[in-house]
């Protein structure tokens, strides 16, 4: 794929450091500056008079962003509420559901580090067992597919499976892994979809998966201020939802027993629209189309540079380059890894270690050029030679 055309003016948008080559939009986002000035302005809204903002009309504002959002993603708004981030949302699940000594939770091995972690402090407290589907990095969908359901028993009560992988950044087929679950086993397995990456990169259409819960974020790729996140909630499973934070809408229910949280900051949520309409207006199919052949071109020069073997394209905006083995293959090495291409090179990028193998993950946005991936793969033989 040649290199795209920048979109005309997309790179005036943003206020990033342009000394750095900012290659892990997939990790944090990048606010663009007309949506920070529209929070701002909620800011600025909310300090002339904070009893005022928090307690005159502010819950219809936000049911009215959630409408707004919940379009956007194909979800009901009456089944869907704003949280933080994906592992707020996927908090909120695992505390919302009755698992015992008897019962397994499911992931794969593609699952992000925070979920992990979140998985294991349930089974610690309920002494459920969690069980891990090993599926092959250049696995096709019908090997995804098969991998989940081998993993899955009659004693499973939660499966949590991502739409796009955060370490390993590819596509699960989540329709074909939702359908296949409810052929065998029915609604005795709750199905979480951990989309963190789809809002902005795909559309999701929430409603025609088919899980009984759904979460992603805003803030990475739909240009949404950061703690900006929609989880969706199957009309069966509402009435189980229990908030992490009980507060004076505990009793209403879902969705706005997790919406309302006090004096919390919920300016972010109130200017995602903002963000919605910046992307809408560089043209979704062009910023998807412009990412995606932009970061397969830097893939291919960072890969070049190093000698590294490329697996399969995925059409994502975010691309793997194994790193020589031996490098970054643990989880310690890889975060060093990282900062010192962040030092020494001045480049952003995700670093992963997955099965025992250090992966480089770089992403493309609209804000980046060729020439942010030249410096990286210019920089990086030297860097990795003294690794």
């Amino acid at each position: 794929m040649s290199v795209p055309e920048p979109l005309p003016g997309a790179r005036l948008l943003f206020s990033h450091d342009a000394a750095v080559a900012h290659l892990n939009h997939g990790s944090f986002g990048m606010v663009p500056i007309t949506v920070q000035r529209a929070q701002q302005r909620l800011r600025d809204e909310m300090e002339a008079n904070p009893h005022r903002f928090f307690a005159v009309g502010l819950e219809e504002r936000i049911a009215h962003v959630r409408r707004h959002l919940a379009a956007f993603v194909g979800a009901d708004p009456d089944g869907t509420a704003l949280v933080g981030n994906a592992s707020t949302g996927t908090s909120v699940v695992l505390g919302s559901l009755p698992l015992g000594t008897e019962d397994e939770i499911v992931t794969t091995d593609h699952g992000y580090g925070a979920v992990d972690l979140a998985v294991a402090a349930v089974c610690r407290r309920t002494g459920a067992v969690h069980r891990v589907a090993r599926v092959p990095l250049a696995a096709d969908d019908a090997t995804v597919v098969g991998a989940v359901l081998e993993a899955v028993t009659a004693r499973t009560r939660l499966l949590i499976v991502d739409h796009i992988t955060a370490a390993t950044a590819r596509v699960f087929p989540v329709r074909r892994i939702v359908a296949a679950v409810r052929e065998r086993w029915g609604d005795r397995v709750a199905i979480h979809v951990d989309a963190a990456h789809v809002p902005g990169i795909l559309d999701p259409a929430v409603l025609e998966i088919g899980a009984d819960f759904w979460v992603g974020n805003l803030h990475k790729w739909a240009f949404a201020p950061r703690g900006t996140a929609l989880l969706s909630v199957a009309p069966a499973r509402r009435a189980q939802v229990r908030p992490l934070v009980l507060s004076w809408s505990t009793e209403a229910g879902f969705p706005a027993n997790l919406e309302w949280l006090g004096s919390h900051d919920y300016t972010p949520w109130l200017a995602a629209p903002t963000g919605l309409f910046v992307l809408r207006s560089l043209g979704i199919e062009a910023v998807r189309r412009h990412n995606t052949a932009l970061v397969e071109h830097g893939q291919r020069v960072i890969a070049d540079a190093i000698g590294a073997e490329l697996p399969p394209a995925t059409g994502l905006p975010m691309a793997l380059i194994p790193l020589p083995p031996g490098v970054a293959a643990e989880p310690a090495a890889a975060i060093a890894l990282r900062r010192r291409i962040s030092d020494e090179l001045a480049a952003e990028v995700g670093l992963s270690a997955w099965r025992g193998r250090g992966y480089l993950r770089v992403s493309a946005h609209v804000y980046n050029r060729p020439e942010d991936y030249q410096r990286l793969a210019d920089g990086l033989p030297a860097l990795l030679g003294r690794a």
